[in-house]
């Protein structure tokens, strides 16, 4: 059985796959200061008796990077974990491809697997719209490469800011509102930020959505994902699909390209 491990910013994720199909799944607060130990026992926790046969990882918290990767060298297992110089069978068509997060780019193999094979064999483009710290909208062309995106903060960085820096604002339920107009500041703050963030993401997926049929003659599948994605995708009109477990399963599949040595990048 597959281990696989995304640690986010806020968050941390972990699936456990028995070949294509995912079989368990968990979301836990991330902890930078952990040590290799407390993850361990974390991880053990969690998974009982599973046998974990393989561990494919990423993280985008840099802090965290020492104890994870002092945890993966003790398994007696394969294990990948996704960085710089790490093959995953994904072009990186950018201007400093170190610069990438490794979550972006198994989420865009992930997407083009999933969503950008036609069944004639043919590819699509895919637009990933990523829903957590920060709200990534990511282009995949239709041979799986990644062509870049969009970053901007995420909802509920958004929403401490705001209680923060203004003092008759505060931290309020993240939930989709009635209406757009706000009776009080509390519906406000919800439809500024929930459907707020709708706009925006509408407004950049048209934008990539524009160039990516200017450049490949192809409208693309727009997909959402992310641990905040169903507070919003809904409010969305560009959203056609939505996979929570987009990421972990772009994982699996680099875990079998990296271990197969089949990827090239």
């Amino acid at each position: 059985m597959l281990l696989a491990v995304d640690v986010g910013n806020s968050h941390t994720v972990l699936a456990t796959f028995d070949g294509d199909r995912r079989v368990g799944s968990w979301r836990v607060t991330t902890q930078p200061g952990a040590t290799a130990d407390e993850l361990l026992f974390l991880w053990r926790g969690l998974l009982r008796d599973a046998e974990v046969t393989g561990v494919a990882a990423c993280s985008t918290v840099p802090a965290l990077l020492p104890a994870l990767r002092q945890l993966l060298d003790s398994l007696a297992v394969p294990v990948t974990l996704i960085g710089p110089g790490v093959r995953t069978g994904v072009p990186l068509h950018v201007d400093n491809p170190r610069e990438v997060g490794a979550d972006r780019v198994v989420t865009a193999l992930a997407a083009h697997e999933r969503y950008g094979r036609r069944p004639d064999g043919s590819g699509r483009p895919v637009v990933v719209v990523d829903f957590g710290t920060s709200t990534n909208v990511d282009a995949v062309g239709p041979a799986g490469q990644f062509l870049g995106g969009a970053l901007a903060p995420g909802v509920e960085v958004s929403l401490d800011a705001l209680a923060t820096r203004a003092a008759q604002l505060r931290s309020v339920e993240l939930t989709v509102p009635a209406q757009a107009i706000g009776k009080n500041t509390v519906a406000a703050l919800q439809s500024g930020l929930v459907l707020g963030f709708a706009g925006l993401v509408d407004g950049l997926v048209d934008r990539i959505a524009g160039e990516l049929v200017a450049q490949f003659g192809a409208a693309p599948v727009v997909v959402a994902t992310g641990g905040l994605h169903r507070l919003v995708a809904d409010s969305c009109r560009s959203i056609s699909e939505r996979d929570p477990d987009l990421t972990v399963h772009g994982l699996r599949l680099a875990f079998e390209r990296h271990q197969g040595g089949t990827a090239q990048r």
